[in-house]
């Protein structure tokens, strides 16, 4: 084990585990500067790009860090400015002042909290990934636009239409001096992650905007740089609410609080997925939120939410706890103090070029084909349009009302189709069925040719009540006309409650459905085993049933195993050989949840096992001889089972009239003297076995005793090439038991944690 490894303050599985000393200092510490060398230019860039003193930038960074760390929900998640809000930033400065910007801040910030303390938060996951994407290129395309100006030596227009408006002018105009800095910074940006390792263990923010700043002051250039207060440590800023527009105020307010919120839960959501330590408390998460926001607002700082590029810089740096978070924005407090002659070097070209990257970069090709692929391509563009032309809030209106069509559309276009031709014909049903989705539903069954033979196969989710009595109607109408309507309900039984007057309303309220491929031939076929077909020869019911599966078969599951078989088509590698009894009941791969290629089975009345490969049964010797030697089995399996009917026999006499069975059975005669002469098989269940169950334990071990005469089967076992496991199953308590060796005793298998159970 590594040093790393064993470190006791390594996040895993979820538990909450207290940082050392050690861990911090050797973990945290060093991940705190790299995400603070990123945390510094980006706050700076987004303060600019918000309109906001640039100042605001860092007081936001410093206090979503220390409070938002140490209070939220995420360990490893890092708080500050983020580039999702500069838009809504920006017109909400425009329109009410930065002094009552800050109130709005610390308002949503106690809205977040409240929100934190309902348990509220997952529901802000309830919104479509399309829609948030959308708006983060949205919120990217805007930020472009408006810094590619700043970039080419104009100032940003007050709007995204105007900026595009006034973009050619700009491009085909003067360029100064501010323009060199701005590309200089991009092309550092692009450049970076292309080069040695070695170099790029900088953060790519801090070296492009350390450069030019350089560069820059080095040339002597004259440009617009950053200004900061006098004194930064004299916070004597105060928000305030003034009279007039209430209404918008709170829906800035509710903007804010919500937007915040969401980018934050999905920035942790995110960041679960980088690491295998705690898993993120989303409600504390946006306490912690609200809380850092209303600090952030009433000292003059810019919202606050967690930020996806410092959490991600964060994990990938080695943190292990809020440590690190929160030390990362002590270097930058103390970088503020101590070298505010530096910071005011920057030039502003400098971060808008930073900010152009930065906006490009939300608008991510891998989450266009992802929303492409799920079929919500329209719902991104229009969310992403909706933020361009309108403003954020608009669009994600727009987003959520398109999202919500596109629902209903589906909803409408369940899978209602038709197929066969003549006088056979299925319609297939599929999906949520309700009034949206009668007009086609009678479409589809409108177009059947009369006096047929029609299969309703419903796979419904929800049938409604205007759904149900479409269907029920033109059954009966089609019936009358001389027609044959066979109903294939698969899963809930909607449409057969409501004919028989008992609906339901949900999954709920009804008993559990078993699957089709899991029931019995009588549980889901009863419906078709008397429709007599015109001109067709009636066979009997149990021609029908398995008729019945076989078509089910090549209509349902051969599409969904064809791959896998085609695969097996070369030939088998079975894992194990299974014995198992001829029962009905016993499905050896359904108590096994395995599947085709897993399993080599030999059925037999009793699962016997004759004693020696020449003791006159050579079809058990021959599957054994085969499994073992050719296909090199890893384990031979014995299943027997509680009700066996062989061994009941054996108690009880086998009939007269059965000499083949009485001769069989003489296999089992060491498993009667074996009951006879040792004391009984312990089997951890509630109910003690019966006789006959009794005996159907000693036979599982007697046959794995035989099996060891078998020169093959011992040569394997000796070489540790072969396992032999002892199984019985409990067909009432459909319980699967293992026999562990250690203990004596057959024990339920989800308690014997193989390999231990091995006989």
């Amino acid at each position: 084990m590594t040093e790393a490894a064993s470190d006791e303050s390594q996040p895993t599985g979820g538990a909450k585990l207290r940082p050392t000393l050690r861990s911090v200092l050797r973990y945290d510490v060093p991940a705190s500067l790299v995400v603070f060398l990123v945390a510094v230019p980006l706050s700076l860039g987004i303060a600019l790009a918000s309109g906001a003193p640039v100042i605001a930038g860092l007081i936001a960074a410093i206090v979503g860090g220390i409070l938002a760390g140490a209070l939220g929900g995420s360990v490893v998640q890092v708080s500050g400015p983020a580039a999702g809000l500069t838009v809504i930033m920006a017109e909400t400065i425009n329109q009410f002042g930065w002094a009552v910007t800050c109130a709005i801040t610390v308002a949503a910030g106690l809205l977040q909290v409240l929100l934190g303390l309902s348990r509220a938060a997952r529901a802000a996951l309830a919104i479509s990934p399309a829609i948030v994407h959308g708006m983060l290129a949205g919120i990217g395309v805007t930020i472009v636009l408006g810094q590619l100006h700043v970039i080419l030596g104009g100032s940003a227009q007050s709007s995204a239409v105007a900026n595009i408006a006034e973009l050619p002018q700009q491009i085909v105009g003067h360029h100064d001096t501010a323009a060199i800095i701005g590309i200089l910074t991009i092309t550092i940006l692009l450049v970076w992650p292309k080069l040695p390792a070695a170099v790029r263990k900088v953060p790519a923010p801090l070296a492009a905007v350390a450069a030019v700043t350089v560069f820059s002051t080095a040339a002597n250039l004259s440009l617009d740089r950053v200004d900061l207060p006098g004194d930064i440590l004299a916070v004597n800023f105060v928000p305030r609410l003034q009279g007039g527009p209430w209404g918008e105020l709170v829906i800035a307010t509710i903007t804010i609080a919500l937007v915040a919120s969401v980018e934050s839960l999905l920035s942790a959501v995110a960041v679960d997925r980088l690491h295998t330590g705690p898993r993120a408390n989303l409600d504390r998460e946006l306490v912690g939120q609200g809380v850092a926001n209303m600090a952030s607002g009433a000292v003059g700082g810019l919202p606050v939410t967690g930020v996806i590029v410092r959490s991600s810089t964060n994990v990938s740096a080695g943190a292990r706890s809020r440590a690190s978070a929160v030390l990362h924005a002590v270097w930058v407090l103390v970088f503020t103090v101590a070298l505010a002659g530096l910071i005011e070097s920057i030039p502003l070209a400098a971060l808008a070029g930073l900010l152009v990257h930065v906006g490009a970069r939300l608008v991510n090709l891998n989450h266009i084909r992802q929303v492409r692929e799920h079929g919500d391509l329209w719902v991104y563009v229009a969310t992403l349009a909706g933020v361009v032309v309108i403003d954020l809030l608009s669009g994600v209106l727009i987003g959520i009302a398109l999202s919500l069509a596109v629902m209903l559309r589906r909803t409408i276009w369940s899978g209602i189709h038709a197929e066969g031709e003549g006088d056979q014909r299925r319609v297939v049903i599929e999906g949520v069925l309700t009034f949206l989705s009668v007009p086609r539903l009678s479409k589809v069954l409108g177009s059947l040719p009369e006096g047929g033979t029609v299969t309703l196969e419903l796979v419904v989710d929800y049938l409604d009540h205007a759904a149900f009595d479409t269907l029920s109607e033109w059954q009966q109408s089609y019936e009358r006309s001389g027609g044959t309507v066979v109903v294939d309900e698969i899963g809930h039984p909607w449409f057969q409650r409501g004919k028989s007057g008992v609906p339901t309303v949900r999954r709920e309220a009804a008993d559990k459905v078993v699957p089709r491929w899991l029931a019995p031939w009588s549980e889901w076929q009863v419906n078709h085993m008397g429709v007599a077909v015109p001109g067709q020869r009636t066979e009997p019911t149990a021609t029908k049933a398995m008729c019945r599966g076989t078509s089910e078969f090549q209509r349902r599951t051969a599409p969904l195993v064809q791959s896998t078989m085609s695969r097996l088509a070369g030939g088998q590698q079975p894992h194990t050989l299974f014995i198992a009894c001829g029962d009905a009941r016993i499905v050896p791969n359904l108590i096994t949840t395995s599947g085709p290629g897993d399993l080599f089975t030999v059925r037999n009345i009793g699962n016997l096992v004759p004693a020696r490969p020449s003791a006159g049964d050579d079809s058990v010797a021959a599957a054994i001889e085969f499994a073992v030697g050719v296909l090199r089995v890893r384990e031979v399996v014995v299943c027997g089972h509680s009700g066996c009917g062989a061994m009941q026999a054996l108690l009880g006499g086998t009939p007269e009239n059965m000499p083949g069975l009485a001769n069989w059975l003489r296999h089992a005669e060491s498993s009667v003297r074996r009951r006879d002469s040792t004391a009984p098989v312990p089997l951890h269940r509630h109910l003690p076995p019966t006789e006959a169950d009794q005996l159907a334990l000693h036979n599982v071990l007697q046959q794995l005793e035989n099996l060891r005469q078998y020169p093959l089967i011992a040569e394997a076992e000796s070489r540790g090439d072969l396992h032999l496991t002892g199984m019985y199953f409990d067909v009432g308590g459909a319980q699967v038991y293992l026999f562990d060796t250690p203990a004596g005793a057959f024990v339920p298998a989800d308690a014997s944690r193989r390999p231990a159970a091995r006989a």
